[in-house]
């Protein structure tokens, strides 16, 4: 087993302050269980309500849900990658069937995760797949944080046609953010029960970094295409999620029945279905603690799969290092890869692009 190889000393960069694009919206701060990185959301000045019996996610020490945990960063505020000129070439398995990459989350930033790419060598100069039947899944949030979520998106389903001419494939995973974004557009200042108080999706999505370029930019195809991704997926034994949470056991006993129940409740275009689904999304840290790795077996047994592949929480909060804003006093691991824990059962995906960390494209499985 191999897990992610971190350094010492990663600075967090310079505080940013929230973009004109949130202000742009008249809309109310609501305080709810929508805020980043909480499993249970809070009005302010109110202590949070335990967590829900059966679920293990807790938030790291000093944590305050009614504060943003995390800032709107700028293009030019991101860390720069650099992209060795000669990718790495792809070597296929001894199958025949092409290699097997993932994708943590992208979160907007279109030009970071095309030099990931090109650096595994599964795009070109000019972002064109060059990886043959290598075959690519990112696990969600595509939009949201960063500057060009729409543009992610267009990437990732040009690559799809792309991949998939050259006998390849390139897929992706729901994420809450998806949710997010599509009861943004669909149910807008529509109040949902949040289960603290009244909510509104178009309020937790600039919460949670929501741009307007994005929505601007948003069309029905963009929409389509979101409401029939997967929300799971079993491949060369590696059960792929979104969410480190086993809320995926609530809508169904295998894979098929859990994509197809959560579909068909976007289907429906129910607010408040929308907004239970996007909740139960949300959750997060069920692998990190004591009895995770309990936690990933009860969703391996009932899915398949011997290890699970997850983003959504960064890994400096999985690793319990979250770091101050300003920078100061910051001691934060550099994220250099995958984060493997649970009892060697989960690979975290997530590298924190959006705290200026990695984004991280990883071939499995990682011993191989």
């Amino acid at each position: 087993m191999v897990e992610g190889s971190m350094t010492q000393g990663a600075s967090q960069g310079p505080e940013v302050e929230r973009t004109a694009t949130v202000r742009d919206f008249r809309v109310p701060a609501y305080v709810h269980e929508a805020a980043p990185y909480a499993a249970t959301g809070t009005r302010a000045g109110e202590a949070a309500p335990p967590p829900e019996e059966g679920h293990e996610e807790t938030l790291p020490e000093g944590y305050t849900p009614t504060q943003r945990d995390l800032p709107v960063i700028r293009r030019g505020d991101t860390v720069q990658v650099t992209v060795d000129p000669e990718p790495v070439a792809v070597q296929p398995p001894a199958t025949g069937q092409g290699p097997l990459f993932v994708v943590g989350d992208v979160h907007g930033y279109l030009d970071e995760l095309l030099a990931a790419l090109q650096e595994k060598g599964l795009v070109d100069a000019a972002g064109q797949w060059c990886a043959g039947t290598s075959r690519l899944w990112f696990l969600g949030d595509f939009t949201d944080r960063g500057p060009d979520g729409i543009g992610v998106i267009d990437l990732v389903m040009r690559l799809s046609a792309e991949a998939a001419a050259a006998g390849g494939y390139c897929k992706a995973l729901m994420g809450n953010h998806e949710l997010l974004l599509l009861g943004a557009k669909r149910f807008g200042d529509t109040p949902v029960n949040s289960g603290a108080g009244t909510a509104t999706f178009q309020a937790a999505w600039l919460l949670n970094g929501g741009q307007k370029t994005d929505m601007d930019r948003l069309q029905d195809h963009h929409l389509q295409w979101m409401a029939r991704l997967d929300a799971l997926e079993e491949v060369d034994d590696h059960l792929l999620v979104h969410s480190d949470t086993t809320t995926y056991l609530d809508y169904g006993r295998s894979i098929e029945e859990v994509n197809d129940t959560v579909r068909e409740a976007l289907t429906r275009n129910d607010a408040e279905e929308v907004w239970d689904l996007f909740r139960k999304f949300t959750k997060r840290f069920s692998f990190r603690d004591e009895g995770g790795a309990d936690a990933v077996r009860s969703l391996l047994d009932t899915y398949g799969g011997t290890r699970i592949v997850h983003g959504h929480s960064p890994i400096p909060y999985l690793l319990g290092e979250v770091g101050s804003e300003d920078g100061e006093d910051d001691t934060r691991t550099a994220v250099e890869g995958p984060h493997v824990y649970a009892d060697g059962l989960a690979i975290a995906m997530d590298g924190g692009v959006t705290m200026a960390g990695k984004l991280l494209v990883q071939q499995l499985p990682l011993d191989a």
